[in-house]
């Protein structure tokens, strides 16, 4: 079974710099992101049309390549974490922890006993279609690949901050900052940077404490620099959908030589 390039780089305490996919179904994307220099794809499907069928074969696809995708399901529940990995998404992106108990359910759906409770399936592309000597190995090279992230994104969630960053089978944190700031009621007051710089802080030093990494957002190369410096392994950059539009967006207000006009 190969091997999960994401976790690796982790592990290694390497930077990897990916972007959101929200848009384009084609799985050649990968490669086009892969040519570009990015690291991994996170594929959202909390907020997308994106189906089970699509997400299987960006996952064909990515272990191919070598390319890692993370998946952000819907809800971080047995059933969807389950799909992903016998699917062949290693990394999950886990949305809406809101508790300690929460958290040890996505370890308990995300890994085989004894760390685990993962949902036992059959020959697939979670195994890349390869057999075993013994299912004790098998779930043994699974329980190794596999890297969860869950996201903070409310102001429940980090009364268990603690808990959740000291919890064996959590590889990463990070928040969700639209949702979170939501929660807490600023968003679009001009305190909500401060604030959710404030929330990113203590996910990096509970994240530290633990020996565990972060996962950041970011939206420019200044935003990626002081996150990284602060010690976030993970960096999303934009979307793929934003990209495509503020690149076409550019090139039109240069050939027209005028701004683009907003369009509804």
């Amino acid at each position: 079974m190969r091997s999960n390039p994401m976790r690796a780089g982790v592990e290694k305490g390497e930077i990897q710099i990916g972007t959101w996919l929200t848009m384009v179904e084609n799985p050649s994307v990968l490669r086009l992101m892969q040519a570009a220099g990015l690291d991994f794809a996170r594929v959202d499907i909390e907020h997308t049309a994106f189906s089970i069928e699509t997400i299987g074969r960006f996952a064909a696809l990515a272990r191919a390549l070598d390319f890692p995708i993370a998946v952000r399901p819907p809800v971080a529940n047995r059933e969807w974490i389950t799909r992903l990995l016998d699917a062949g998404v290693w990394n999950l992106h886990c949305p809406q922890v809101e508790s300690a108990a929460h958290a040890a359910e996505i370890v308990s759906a995300a890994y085989y006993a004894p760390r685990g409770q993962r949902g036992m399936g059959g020959l697939g592309a979670g195994t890349d279609f390869e057999t075993f000597d013994s299912v004790a190995e098998q779930c043994a090279a699974a329980n190794r690949e596999v890297l969860v992230t869950v996201m903070l994104e409310t102001a429940a969630a980090f009364d268990d901050l603690d808990a959740i960053a000291a919890m064996d089978g959590i590889d990463a944190l990070t928040i969700g900052p639209h949702d979170l700031a939501q929660n807490l009621g600023i968003f679009g007051h001009p305190d909500q940077a401060r604030i959710l710089d404030e929330k990113r802080e203590l996910v990096l030093a509970a994240a530290r404490k633990h020996g565990k990494t972060c996962a950041m957002l970011v939206s420019d190369a200044e935003q990626a620099k002081k996150w990284r410096e602060a010690g976030a392994l993970l960096l999303a950059y934009s979307t793929e959908a934003e990209v495509l539009r503020a690149g076409l967006r550019q090139a039109v207000e240069r050939i027209k030589g005028t701004p683009a006009g907003r369009q509804s």
